[in-house]
């Protein structure tokens, strides 16, 4: 979570960080379940671009906080065979209780009932891991809160979110089962009538929705994709260096080559219900709130950055590896 004055005085940074949350996002999930049931009858989850892990932890306190009543809204630090880099499929697949995977390519801090693994999501090696998890059956639920890091520039940030919608979209399409459900962050842009559309080829119902802890100053949303349906004739098969245009050819959902004609074939194209998420007497996230009692200073952190960009320098700073000094 950010540091800046505002996210300080944001009521959901600071909820987040007081309940044990390693992210605000968190209540991001909780209000779009809050919604649409997202939970209900799922036993087998696959969180992608998972870190921190705050999504991982909704899961993992939502799935067995009703199960064995523990909940998971903060780290113990001790995964007690219940959270590992890779854990056994037969243990994995024995059990009756829920199954959570969770993907990323970079490190994370274990989570109790999480099974993370550290890997590309465009790999069939990490496609096989997951089914391996699993023992073979597919999963029920398959959820994407990642970003790129925003450059500023709207087109570009689209463009690249929209790639890696599609990219984890790729492994959605071979594990989910028919009838799962697929959510996903999403920019809200120009074009984003397209996504829309081809998502609709795979789903029954294809919604927008914004959760009331998501800035409305941002173009963010999330695209809740409800009852999976495969395309008939299709065999999705997640390969090595494969394009995701290549890896949707013959699913006929659309291709970037309909854009070469000078002239747009005279077709509606599809607008998803937009949905705001949350109950109204919760905090605005675009407000800035002062704290209780002229309380002043900040929490510690939930959860320490795992390998942050600034570990190294700090390592060699320490070691006097560094030179602080200007020329």
């Amino acid at each position: 979570m950010g540091k800046s004055s505002k996210d300080k005085r944001d009521l959901y940074y600071r909820r987040a960080k007081e309940e044990g949350w390693r992210a605000r996002s968190a209540y991001k999930l909780l209000q779009l379940n809050d919604e649409f049931q997202l939970f209900k009858g799922v036993t087998r989850v696959v969180d992608l671009c998972a870190a921190p892990g705050s999504w991982s932890q909704v899961l993992s306190r939502e799935l067995y906080g009703k199960i064995d009543g523990e909940g998971s809204d903060k780290d113990d630090g001790d995964s007690e065979g219940n959270s590992a880099k890779e854990s056994s499929p037969e243990e994995t697949s024995s059990k009756s209780s829920p199954t959570i995977v969770a993907v990323d390519l970079q490190p994370m801090t274990p989570i109790p009932h999480v099974t993370t693994i550290q890997a590309d999501i465009t790999h069939p090696k990490t496609l096989q891991k997951i089914l391996d998890i699993f023992g073979g059956e597919p999963a029920d639920f398959v959820c994407s809160d990642g970003a790129p890091d925003v450059t500023g520039l709207h087109d570009l940030d689209e463009y690249i979110q929209a790639q890696l919608i599609l990219a984890a979209l790729q492994l959605t399409t071979c594990i989910l089962k028919p009838g799962g459900t697929f959510v996903a962050k999403i920019f809200r842009g120009r074009d984003i009538d397209l996504l829309y559309s081809q998502l609709s080829y795979l789903f029954e119902r294809v919604i927008c929705a914004k959760p009331r802890s998501s800035r409305g100053t941002s173009l963010e949303a999330f695209i809740v994709c409800l009852g999976y349906r495969q395309r008939e004739g299709w065999s999705p098969k997640l390969e090595l260096n494969k394009s995701t245009e290549e890896f949707f050819d013959g699913a006929g959902i659309g291709k970037a080559g309909n854009l070469e004609e000078l002239e747009l074939p005279d077709e509606e194209r599809l607008i998803a219900k937009f949905v705001a998420c949350g109950d109204l007497n919760e905090g605005d996230s675009d407000a800035t709130y002062g704290l209780e009692g002229g309380k002043r200073g900040g929490l510690v952190p939930v959860q320490m950055p795992t390998a942050p960009p600034y570990k190294i320098a700090l390592e060699m700073k320490r070691g006097g590896q560094l030179n602080s000094s200007h020329h």
